[in-house]
């Protein structure tokens, strides 16, 4: 039993006393403690290593006080756990696929079979986090969605305007659906046995869902979210969030694919998004990440802001609009998870 079920109770729309708050990327360099461990390992150690992942997983709980811990790991461990090579170079440019995928014997190269299996590292740190925890707070799993996991794999690392996937998607739109219904396969079976592991809810991270036109993300990534959503909530009762990025056009569409929690970057305003799709869904964001290199009396007023924007109405979870940055001051970070609390339970007594 969850000690602190806030979050669990916000996505479901029911009434809390305070809203939830916890921060993408939250387990990372911007806490001194997660440096001293990444000094003695590499990242795809620390990813594939039970017990550091746990470790730093639980770090922000303890820290920073959040209401939610979020497994460590990588969207891109899915790819790899199907045949991909995966390089992490600190300080290089972020993580890179040597070989992208560029035709279609890439793309049946890539072996589906076992993939699930082969990403038992991340099933073992949800165990671990999960009895270490003891139900102070709720465990998050995620993946990438399979839109967002092609851009990487086609593309082979990150890029200004993704111009491969793109082109595949122009000029050889049924290769790419091959790709995406193989990747959507995969994430379900994946999120599936996050459940099973520990996970008492999960986020599907469509990161570059706002590079492409709506009519494109209606037709190249969506339906593939909605079908991992239908596999999830066919094999377990836990709630799902999904975070698609950018598509502030489509709101309203991803608040009807059958997930709990819809999650807003920072370009949206939350009023207007509650008004829009939140009677559909749960809202979960969004305050713009650079917000928190300005004062703690700063993050506080764009806190206050945030909420009272939202009102005291069910189904709102405090988050960035996307992940920390790594060298935000932990005091800032603090001041903002204190911020929520105190305001937002002022707020409701009102």
């Amino acid at each position: 039993m969850l000690q602190n079920d806030l979050l669990i109770r916000a996505a479901k729309r029911q009434q809390v006393d305070r809203t939830p708050v916890w921060m993408m990327r939250q387990a990372g360099r911007y806490l001194p403690e997660y440096r001293a461990v990444r000094e003695k390992t590499d990242f795809l150690t620390l990813c594939k290593t039970p017990e550091l992942a746990s470790e730093v997983t639980i770090q922000p709980v303890d820290i920073v006080g959040v209401d939610a811990a979020i497994i460590f790991s990588d969207i891109l461990v899915v790819p790899e756990a199907m045949g991909m090579e995966l390089v992490v170079e600190e300080g290089k440019g972020g993580p890179r696929f040597p070989k992208p995928l560029r035709s279609k014997a890439d793309i049946d190269a890539l072996v589906t079979d076992g993939a699930v299996e082969r990403l038992r590292y991340v099933y073992d740190a949800l165990k671990l986090t999960s009895r270490v925890l003891d139900g102070r707070v709720p465990l998050i799993g995620f993946a990438g969605a399979p839109w967002t996991l092609a851009a990487y794999a086609v593309e082979g690392r990150g890029a200004k305007d993704f111009a491969a996937v793109k082109t595949m998607m122009y000029n050889e739109p049924a290769l790419l659906h091959t790709l995406l219904d193989k990747l959507a396969g995969v994430v379900s079976k994946y999120l599936v046995e996050q459940t099973r592991n520990g996970a008492d809810i999960v986020q599907i991270f469509d990161t570059w869902a706002g590079i492409m036109s709506k009519d494109a993300f209606l037709t190249f990534s969506l339906p593939y979210i909605t079908r991992i959503i239908r596999e999830v909530k066919a094999n377990s009762d836990v709630p799902v969030i999904v975070f698609a990025r950018g598509a502030t056009g489509a709101l309203k569409e991803v608040a009807a694919c059958g997930c709990d929690v819809v999650g807003l970057d920072w370009t949206v305003d939350l009023g207007e998004a509650r008004e829009n799709v939140g009677h559909r869904a749960s809202l979960q964001g969004n305050l713009d990440p650079v917000a928190l290199y300005s004062s703690p009396e700063s993050i506080r007023a764009q806190v206050r802001s945030i909420l009272t924007k939202f009102g005291s109405h069910p189904g709102h979870i405090f988050n960035l609009g996307h992940g920390i940055l790594p060298d935000v001051p932990v005091e800032h970070a603090k001041a903002m998870v204190d911020a929520v609390k105190e305001i937002s339970t002022e707020l409701r007594k009102k």
